[in-house]
């Protein structure tokens, strides 16, 4: 009768795989994904021998980068510095702003709507004001990025704070705490995993920021060599161009990524509890 419990008690407990083959696995699918879609894309374009300046092959586009890897380094340089330069700025003022914002409604609404109408505007029809205003090169790139990327961050920063429950502003104010004292003591930390998730948004946007300021009015970037090399109908080097952006964009990801478990590492483990460990 004991062993038959026994028995019962094991099947009811589910069996659970050790947490290192967890992490592995985990750290290893979005590799396995990457690895797929692009022996998919090769298996896709010689099955019907579709032609290079309408589909280049993955193979296709990795020898064009290589032949091509001394301009492409110089010119993906290029870009990320127009883009972390334009991120940072888009970090610090919409952190700024997001605090501005979220502690005081008489800010909120009296610009809040003249900033969502300026960010309705498509960027790519500013880069030709840039353009008079500061002169074709580095400098409007980094100014488009800085656009781009500074509205998600204000937006998820001011919500952060701006959703601290009244009742703990109460108790808090009962406390003897002043307003700035709520702010920083509490709004601004419940705000941070609304920052990086939006800095993670931010990075992406600010890529492409940089991108289109270089296709318009730069003499280098990625943008500008993907240009040069589609009127060459050298479709495999530009596709090369939208991989290195991709390569970038995923390391900058990262680096955000690694920030943000090392700065709010209470928030990422309450995810955790929730969905299981995280790699």
């Amino acid at each position: 009768m004991a062993a038959h419990d026994s028995a019962v008690e094991l099947r009811a407990k589910p069996r659970k795989r050790p947490l290192l083959q967890q992490k592995a696995v985990r750290r290893a699918l979005p590799w396995i994904v990457i690895v797929v879609i692009f022996v998919a894309w090769e298996i896709v374009v010689r099955a019907f021998d579709i032609e290079q300046f309408v589909l280049p092959a993955p193979t296709a586009i990795i020898a064009a980068g290589w032949e091509w890897r001394a301009e492409m380094l110089a010119n993906a340089w290029q870009t990320l510095m127009t883009t972390t330069v334009g991120f940072s700025f888009a970090v610090i003022f919409g952190l700024v702003g997001g605090v501005l914002f979220g502690s005081s409604t008489l800010i909120y609404d009296g610009f809040y709507p003249a900033l969502v109408g300026f960010n309705s505007i498509p960027k790519v029809a500013v880069i030709p004001i840039l353009v008079i205003w500061f002169g074709i090169g580095t400098v409007p790139a980094i100014i488009t990025a800085f656009l781009i990327a500074f509205f998600p961050i204000l937006v998820n920063v001011a919500a952060g704070i701006a959703t601290v429950e009244p009742e703990l502003k109460d108790v808090l104010r009962a406390l003897g705490a002043t307003p700035s004292q709520i702010v920083w003591k509490v709004g601004l930390p419940r705000s941070m995993p609304y920052f990086f998730a939006s800095l993670k948004v931010a990075i992406t946007f600010a890529f492409v920021g940089s991108i289109v300021a270089e296709t318009v009015a730069a003499n280098s970037g990625i943008g500008n060599l993907m240009l040069v090399a589609s009127s060459r109908f050298e479709v495999p080097l530009a596709f090369a161009g939208l991989l290195m952006t991709s390569i970038m964009g995923i390391g900058m990801y990262l680096v955000t990524e690694f920030i943000e478990r090392r700065t709010i590492g209470w928030a990422t483990r309450g995810a955790d509890v929730m969905t299981g460990p995280r790699p």
